[in-house]
């Protein structure tokens, strides 16, 4: 009986050893030395959201949203400015502030207010997150399926697309 309890224990420990050689090999083979080039899948598994940079929504009713966001929320007013460019010119923008939460109320300028889309549906209702390589992430979105706005998204280091539930998201790679 000892005998068969030192063959049983003798190859436990056998399968054992190996199991370890196993786990051992496949384990270095899956880690990369510091000189191996990283591939396209590595890469975009490295680039990722690094925070939300702003959250904005569009201004349909001034006086209730003030009202919403400054009493009611007790946002602060962090600044406002009025932009200048194609389909933002004269927008007053609001910058209000919660803490660390900077949300930007825009006001649309009376004589573009006919160019405002439905409600929920212009790009001035959207979140915006920080993301640490905007390339690689538009690159993605564009190959599965996503319709970017911005197609100069790497120079520009922003875009905005509509995710798979109608919201808009900004994606921008600006240093602050």
């Amino acid at each position: 009986m000892k005998k068969k309890d030192d063959t049983r224990l003798n190859l436990l420990l056998r399968y054992s050893i190996f199991a370890v050689f196993i786990f051992l090999i496949a384990s270095h083979g899956h880690s990369q030395e510091a000189d191996s080039p990283v591939t396209d899948k590595d890469n975009l598994q490295q680039v990722r959201v690094t925070g939300l940079r702003h959250i904005s929504i569009h201004v349909l009713e001034l006086e209730k949203s003030m009202k919403l966001y400054r009493e009611i929320l007790g946002f602060k007013l962090k600044d406002a400015e009025v932009l200048h460019g194609p389909g933002l010119e004269g927008m007053l923008v609001m910058k209000l502030k919660a803490n660390d939460l900077t949300i930007g109320l825009s006001v649309t300028a009376p004589e573009f207010i006919q160019t405002i889309g439905p409600i929920g549906n212009t790009n001035h209702n959207h979140f915006m997150l920080k993301v640490n390589d905007i390339g690689p992430i538009g690159d993605k979105l564009k190959e599965e399926g996503y319709e970017l706005e911005n197609e100069n998204y790497v120079r520009d280091k922003y875009t905005f697309f509509v995710g798979p539930n109608g919201e808009i998201i900004g994606l921008s790679s600006w240093e602050e």
